[in-house]
């Protein structure tokens, strides 16, 4: 997971035929996300979007004896 991902939580998806996806762009708050997905509905009308919380997960580190 990189910096930026650790930063910006909220994203927006384009969906694709086949269960395909793609991560369009990240935000460090829900409402920029949801302005800069109104410009892509209106931009790109016949694509499909969604917004979703991707959080950073960090494995923690495993000890051993």
């Amino acid at each position: 997971m990189t910096y930026i991902e650790k930063l910006n939580p909220w994203c927006i998806v384009r969906h694709f035929p086949n269960m395909q996806h793609q991560i369009v762009a990240r935000f460090r708050r829900r409402s920029d996300a949801e302005a800069h997905s109104q410009v892509l509905r209106r931009l790109i009308p016949n694509a499909t979007f969604s917004i979703m919380f991707y959080p950073a997960v960090e494995q923690a580190e495993q000890i051993t004896p």
